[in-house]
Order: structure tokens, then sequence, then C-alpha cells
């Protein structure tokens, strides 16, 4: 079976938000605000592994995730130096036999702005959010992208844009899901710069999904 390139997202700076989020849920080596980060996704899942080898043999890159499923597979390496973090995605396209411009090209599939949150649809918000907390009255942002690892760009720009509460961030699985809160404004700001970023990245478009 072939392997296919279904993301690959250079972050130049994580945002301390993200950041910390990832090492919050995260099980392997932890990044710190500021480092380079690079986000691969691809299909068949179990050949994340060896992409994994490949890219920590050739460089001093450090992986905080890597998520082995049976459809898709999921690798995040970082490093202080923007070069080798881009050295390794070199390592990584070579070793797949693919160039960049074969990822696939992200898909927006869920863009909504709720605004002034009752109370208890912020309890049961709050109840599996794995980073900040949602209050009563501010406007929450969710997105959903395909593929999903595509979702971290989303979050790393808007956290960039706007003074935001990161919620939640899951970007692994059939689809990439962020959730941020905060006041309308700045919700509007995290919402555009998430939606632009998406918007600029180049590649193959994806298959549709045929929900069945």
């Amino acid at each position: 079976m072939a392997t296919v390139l279904r993301t690959y997202c250079f972050l130049d700076a994580l945002q301390p938000q993200l950041a910390t989020f990832i090492a919050k849920t995260a099980r392997g080596f932890l990044p710190v605000p500021g480092q380079a980060s690079l986000w691969v996704e691809i299909a068949p899942g179990i050949a994340i592994n060896q992409v994994t080898d490949a890219a920590l043999k050739a460089t001093r890159v450090q992986p905080a995730v890597q998520v082995v499923e049976r459809a898709y597979g999921l690798l995040e390496v970082h490093d202080h130096d923007q070069g080798e973090v881009l050295s390794a995605g070199a390592t990584v396209l070579k070793h797949l036999g693919v160039g960049e411009g074969d990822r696939l090209k992200p898909k927006l599939l869920t863009n909504q702005i709720i605004r002034g949150v009752e109370a208890y649809q912020t309890q049961i918000i709050n109840r599996t959010s794995q980073g900040m907390m949602i209050l009563p009255g501010q406007s929450l942002f969710i997105l959903e992208c395909e593929p999903a690892g595509y979702v971290v760009l989303a979050a790393n720009e808007a956290e960039k844009a706007a003074q935001v509460s990161l919620i939640n961030v899951t970007p692994y699985g059939a689809f990439g899901r962020l959730y941020m809160s905060g006041p309308e404004a700045e919700i509007d700001a995290a919402a555009a710069a998430a939606i632009g970023a998406l918007a600029g990245v180049t590649g193959k478009e994806p298959e549709k999904f045929v929900d069945r």
C-alpha cells in the first residue's frame, strides 16, 4: 500500500498556550514556547514508526507526539533551531519519496462562533477540556478541518493574532478540532487568522468524505 502524505505542517514558533497544551497532553519529549515544530500525518498509520525513525536518526529534533492509528499516523518533532526541524522535514519527505506539494490541502469543515456562551454550556465544555477554561459570557470559536494535523496551524496562528484562551485541540483522527474562547472581538480576530492560515496551505485536494 502506498503511503499518502496527509499533513506536512511547519510552525516557525510554537505559541505559549499551544506549546503548553502539547506538553500537558503528549507523552514524548515536551516542547517549550518559541521552538519550531513540524507535524506530519500519513496513511496508513503504522508507517509513522519508520518516519519517526528516519527523522530522529538524521537530526537532533525531539518528538512530542506520535499517534499510531490504523488509518492515520501523526508525528510532531521540535527543536530550538528552525533549520534542524526543516532538515527533519526534508528527511521525512525523502523517506516517503514525495515532495511538500504532495501533501493534502486542508479543507475547512466547521467554522462556528457562539457568542455569549451560557453558564451551563461552559460547564459541559470545561468538563472535557484539556486546556484553559471557558467562562460564562465569553465567545467560543469552534473549527474543524481535514486532514486533522492542520488544526495545529490554525491554533498557532490564532494565538498569534488575538488574546484568546486555548480550550482544546485534537490534531489526530478523521478530523482535527479546535476550541478557543475569549472576548467577542478577540475571537473574531482569532477565527480570521485560523481560517486564513488554512486557506494559505497549498497541496492536493483531499478526497470527498462520504458519511456511511
